[in-house]
């Protein structure tokens, strides 16, 4: 399967979707959509509202992945529920990190 980020020169440029008031706060795996691209599919407890789903998926993105906080921000799709993250650092560390995480799913 395909993985739903692509290396940067600073970092992972991540594609996401997201369920808001999904009952849990959490990361369900990849998912492939009707037009073939791979995205993480991941589940918000808040609602989307006053951007507070946006800012429950980069802690939960920044705690899943044991990052700062500060590493993890939004480059688009703020108001629909895909979204690019741009996730700071050595991109290829940052690779390993996601691989190693998805693995659970």
């Amino acid at each position: 399967m395909a993985e739903p980020w692509t290396v940067a020169g600073d970092g992972v440029r991540l594609t996401v979707r997201l369920t808001p008031r999904g009952g849990r706060d959490a990361i369900d795996g990849i998912e492939t959509l009707a037009d073939g691209r791979p995205v993480l599919k991941l589940r918000v407890r808040v609602a989307p509202s006053d951007g507070e789903a946006n800012a429950a998926v980069l802690a939960l993105l920044a705690r899943e992945l044991d990052l700062p906080r500060s590493t993890a921000g939004l480059v688009a799709g703020a108001p629909a529920r895909l979204k690019t993250v741009a996730l700071t650092g050595e991109p290829q560390a940052l690779a390993a990190r996601l691989r190693t995480r998805l693995a659970a799913c």
